[in-house]
């Protein structure tokens, strides 16, 4: 068992500081360039869909089912088989969903967009012409979450996250108290960036909450719906059905892609919600749009034809990065295990590693970092406004870099976590 940093005397922290002092300036030399700072497919990954391109041939209809030519205008929101293999995915009707282009966030921001321009619903004001508009936001979160916030002008109100999801006592009361806040970001399956999965009840608290605004909405980015590492993936309630249960049923947007699983660059997007929010949102798409990318969402589903395609497939992205997850868990534990001076997430699926280092040392940690070559995500950038208040969270990506690059980048982080914090032990003893 490690020795815990705190029990040691100012002499052997300062031998331990020297040991790694010489660690870091054999790192200094490698001249280094190792990128953590993303949650990017690696191209072990990306081949997998590689068929996907052939799935189409030249002499094909390229109809959808219900006879529309996909190489023509129309279909806003998405073809009836993409519908149905996706709305399956997200547990909700094909007359629940819309598929957009590749990007999910794209759809969040129009989405947010929409909101402050139009409203959400027939007859609600739209939220750009109230005073103020503010969202809640589970932290540590996604940070461009709070970047489209923050170039719409909306207030963000950091809530603390727990095991659980939001800390739902802090969500409750302000929501019944303040109507000018209108929604609250969630990544409720293996969050970004802790990994942590909502439980039942706090879907359940969510979604039956009683809230000041008429028309306040959850944002449910199930970004990593079937983004398992394991045999035994987390359960995530159904939002849906538990909105419609409540009495809310147009309280939640969901949204998800194939961003992840097929081409980032050129996956599609997915949103879902009740019948009357996508007819909504639908009747002010056919403006916006004359339609997606049909031809793609064709080829999706012609290599994906089925939920056990999909899981067959996830299983070979699980093969590939969670050796990558065990590395970097595997080093935390052997370099910062029992010292007392940081704190990792386990997840079950995702894409991140959250590290919380001691108060007042992540910004530090990640700048050392930088300086021997390794590059992480900005400290603070999973709080809103790039704020960490106790400025300890580092997000950690490992499934980009090639396991060689991986196993260096963690090297090079848990000696820049152990030479920070024991300059913050000696620092606070004198």
């Amino acid at each position: 068992m490690q020795t815990d940093f705190f029990k040691l005397g100012t002499k052997e922290l300062s031998n331990i500081q020297q040991e790694l002092l010489g660690k870091y300036n054999e790192y200094k030399a490698m001249n280094l360039k190792l990128d953590m700072s993303r949650g990017k497919p690696c191209p072990e990954q990306l081949e997998l869909s590689m068929e996907m391109l052939d799935s189409l041939k030249s002499n094909d209809p390229l109809k959808a089912k219900d006879g529309t030519d996909c190489r023509n205008y129309g279909g806003v929101d998405g073809i009836p088989e993409a519908k149905e293999m996706f709305a399956q995915m997200l547990g909700v009707s094909p007359n629940e969903i819309m598929i957009g282009g590749n990007s999910s966030l794209n759809m969040m921001y129009d989405t947010l967009s929409r909101a402050m321009l139009l409203g959400v619903s027939a007859g609600e004001l739209p939220w750009g012409k109230l005073p103020k508009v503010k969202f809640l936001c589970p932290s540590p979160g996604y940070d461009r979450h709070f970047a489209i916030c923050e170039l719409l002008n909306i207030e963000m109100i950091t809530v603390d996250m727990t095991p659980d999801g939001p800390d739902m006592d802090t969500v409750e009361k302000l929501v019944h108290e303040d109507e000018s806040i209108k929604g609250i970001w969630c990544v409720p399956k293996y969050s970004n960036p802790e990994g942590t999965t909502y439980s039942n009840q706090t879907v359940d608290r969510l979604t039956s909450m009683k809230t000041k605004a008429r028309d306040f909405r959850i944002i449910w980015d199930d970004a990593y719906t079937v983004h398992h590492l394991t045999d035994t993936p987390d359960p995530l309630k159904d939002i849906l059905t538990a909105c419609k249960t409540a009495g809310y049923p147009n309280r939640v947007y969901i949204f998800s892609s194939t961003s992840k699983i097929t081409f980032p660059g050129s996956g599609v997007a997915m949103l879902a919600s009740s019948e009357e929010n996508i007819q909504f949102i639908k009747k002010q798409l056919e403006i916006q749009t004359i339609g997606p990318d049909k031809i793609n969402q064709l080829r999706h589903v012609r290599f994906l034809p089925s939920l056990d395609h999909l899981k067959v497939h996830m299983q070979k992205q699980a093969a590939i990065i969670k050796p990558k997850f065990d590395l970097v868990l595997q080093h935390l534990e052997a370099e910062l295990g029992g010292k007392h001076i940081a704190e990792w997430s386990k997840p079950n699926g995702g894409y991140f590693i959250s590290l919380n280092t001691l108060d007042h040392c992540a910004k530090e940690v990640v700048h050392m970092a930088a300086e021997l070559g390794v590059t992480l995500t900005n400290a603070g950038a999973t709080y809103p406004y790039g704020n960490d208040p106790k400025d300890r969270n580092i997000r950690i990506a490992p499934t980009f870099p090639s396991i060689h690059e991986l196993k260096l980048a963690i090297e090079v982080l848990c000696v820049c976590v152990q030479l920070i914090s024991i300059k913050k032990i000696l620092a606070d003893r004198n």
